[in-house]
């Protein structure tokens, strides 16, 4: 019997004829014996046999349910059909032609002919139904993870200028998360990675669907499917030849493949610059200097090295930011002149932009460019002399570190020198966080100068200090409080509540740029109201920024320029550095000198009496 007139038929009824009138219906098998009266076994078994049957019959009916609806509105169902097949074809096109930075997402990058997709189209209907089935399916997956691909790089774009390594940047998303959850809360960045995932299973099979479903369209209309295929094929070769734009982009479209060729470059480029890297940094010009031949014109003086988060050139020259900016630097340059500091300031390029803070850091140091993880990896494992493990090298200093954003245990201390590390839990605060910043820089200088460079000591001090309330997403911002009413830190309390919410500056861009500058105003009026308060006639001071921030407040193609100073009572002191043709005061001017980042190390040791002696390698 058909299976649709077994549907249509009630559970428990057979294919019998009903009887006609006054006729007895046949009768149908006896009864299995009860011994128990109650059923016994035989009826639970044959309950339980029922209810079994009678699943997939409801899942038949379904079906049949579904065939009976498409068969009753067939209007509904073609325009139901054409448009899920619209939609597949629009989202692997979109996927085809997809570009990997914002600013190029425009509509005219979406009314190209792709080649991948009439190659795809010639190889799928040569195919038999299995075999094209698999490649439709595999291909989908395939190009919904380079999409996956194309949306990271433009990410990386947006706060770190760079695409997407797929060697060394994995482990940055889960710097990521952390970021997010320092900044957003826990609970927002668990529902955001779960999103997240979520969303790249979810395109994934969305997209292998759709190349099947247009799979399965090519092969059930395979001669008018030939001969289109043929004509687009024809029209993309006259494109490329004649070179046809519209909206000023060609018509004619390899983007996928171009996209695979970067990759792979990328990739083929990374794997090569980690040996030829490992060399580089064998090979150190101060490397086998001896430690009574290193700054010796800096015997004496308690050195700091201070970087602030995000203080990039944008902040001194951006419209936006540059006003409050500058005004900071000028009033900060005169209130030093008073205290009897004089400086100089330039500018360096850093090796990173919009964030990875340490590779900034490591390149100023260890005079290498250090511009990816790989590098930071291979530099840390290795001898190198950084800047500050010279100090500790002569046995001249005693070092130290006060890194309020390390919140976790920090090999890197023994890279560079450092003595004693005062991570954000060593530094006696008790008041609130300030987003990703665990403490406002006023109280992180506070507590340095309580707890270390206020103390009588047989040496003199190198210190190297990081400052992070200028760390995005610049809200809450702190704000300057009276330096003798610090205490454990609890008077932020109030200051922390009345600021605005993260979320509300991180969508607004003109908003990011204003607090952005707001925020170096602080970290900077911090620092010298620190070093007026604190500083002494054997004082001298470096400080620069890291990197500049992220795109959206630096500014498109912005430079990765950051501002750096030389500070100090002693005008010896800044006699030293008289070559480099820095500007007077602490904002250097547009025009003053540029170098890049890991250029400093060897020149600042040069300056101030250091011998040459490369180390064998």
């Amino acid at each position: 019997m058909p299976v649709f007139t077994r549907l249509r038929q009630l559970p428990g009824t057979t294919d019998e004829p009903a009887p006609a009138d006054g006729e007895k219906p046949p009768e149908g098998p006896p009864a299995p014996d009860d011994e128990s009266g109650t059923g016994g076994a035989g009826g639970s078994e044959k309950a339980e046999g029922e209810a079994e049957a009678t699943e997939p019959q409801t899942l038949r009916t379904r079906l049949a349910n579904l065939r009976t609806w498409r068969t009753r509105h067939p209007t509904a169902t073609r325009n139901l059909s054409w448009t899920t097949t619209a939609l597949a074809a629009i989202l692997v096109l979109a996927a085809l032609l997809l570009p990997n930075a914002w600013p190029a997402l425009r509509p005219n990058r979406f009314i190209r002919l792709p080649a991948e997709a009439i190659i795809g189209a010639v190889i799928l209907l040569s195919l038999e139904r299995r075999p094209r089935t698999a490649l439709a399916a595999v291909s989908g997956v395939a190009l919904g993870a380079l999409t996956v691909l194309n949306f990271l790089d433009m990410g990386f774009r947006e706060y770190l200028g760079r695409g997407f390594n797929l060697v060394l940047d994995w482990e940055l998303l889960d710097d990521a998360q952390s970021y997010m959850a320092d900044s957003m809360g826990g609970t927002v960045a668990t529902v955001a990675a779960v999103t997240v995932v979520l969303l790249v299973v979810g395109l994934l099979v969305l997209m292998a669907l759709a190349t099947v479903r247009l799979a399965n369209l090519l092969a059930r209309n395979a001669p008018v499917a030939s001969r289109g295929t043929l004509i687009a094929g024809t029209v993309w070769i006259l494109c490329a030849a004649v070179g046809i734009q519209i909206s000023g982009m060609p018509v004619a479209s390899d983007r996928t493949v171009d996209t695979l060729r970067m990759q792979v470059r990328r990739v083929q480029d990374t794997l090569r610059d980690e040996a030829a890297f490992a060399k580089e940094a064998k090979a150190d010009k101060f490397g086998g200097t001896p430690g009574n031949q290193l700054v010796p014109d800096l015997r004496g003086k308690d050195v700091i090295f201070t970087f602030i988060e995000s203080y990039g050139r944008s902040a001194i020259e951006d419209p936006i930011m540059a006003p409050g900016v500058d005004r900071t630097l000028d009033t900060s340059t005169e209130a030093l002149t008073k205290a009897g500091f004089h400086a100089k300031s330039g500018w360096l390029t850093s090796a990173t932009y919009g964030g990875s803070s340490w590779l900034g850091h490591s390149s100023f140091l260890s005079g290498l460019w250090i511009d990816n993880q790989q590098r930071f990896r291979t530099v840390m494992s290795s001898d190198r002399l950084s800047l500050t493990k010279a100090f500790q090298k002569t046995g001249a200093w005693d070092t130290v570190g006060i890194m309020p954003g390390i919140q976790k245990g920090w090999p890197e201390q023994q890279f560079y020198g450092l003595d004693k590390v005062y991570n954000a839990f060593q530094l006696g605060y008790q008041g609130p966080k300030f987003s990703w910043s665990t403490m406002p820089d006023q109280y992180a200088l506070e507590a340095f100068q309580r707890q270390v460079h206020g103390k009588k000591r047989d040496k003199p001090l190198m210190s190297e200090v990081i400052l992070t309330s200028s760390h995005q997403p610049w809200a809450p911002i702190p704000k300057m409080v009276g330096w003798d009413e610090l205490g454990n830190g609890s008077i932020f309390d109030g200051i922390q509540k009345a600021g605005q919410n993260p979320s509300s500056v991180m969508a607004d861009s003109t908003k990011s740029r204003e607090e952005y500058g707001k925020s170096i105003e602080y970290s900077v009026t911090s620092l010298t109201q620190w070093l007026e308060r604190y500083g002494t006639d054997d004082t001298v001071m470096v400080f620069l920024g890291d990197h500049q921030p992220i795109a959206r407040v630096s500014g498109d193609n912005a430079s990765r320029d950051v501002p750096v100073s030389i500070v100090a009572k002693d005008p010896k002191v800044l006699d030293k550095i008289s070559s480099w043709n820095w500007t007077e005061g602490l904002k250097p001017a547009h025009n003053a000198p540029v170098w890049k980042m890991d250029a400093f190390r060897d020149r600042f040791l040069l300056a101030y009496g250091s011998t040459p002696s490369p180390s064998k390698g």
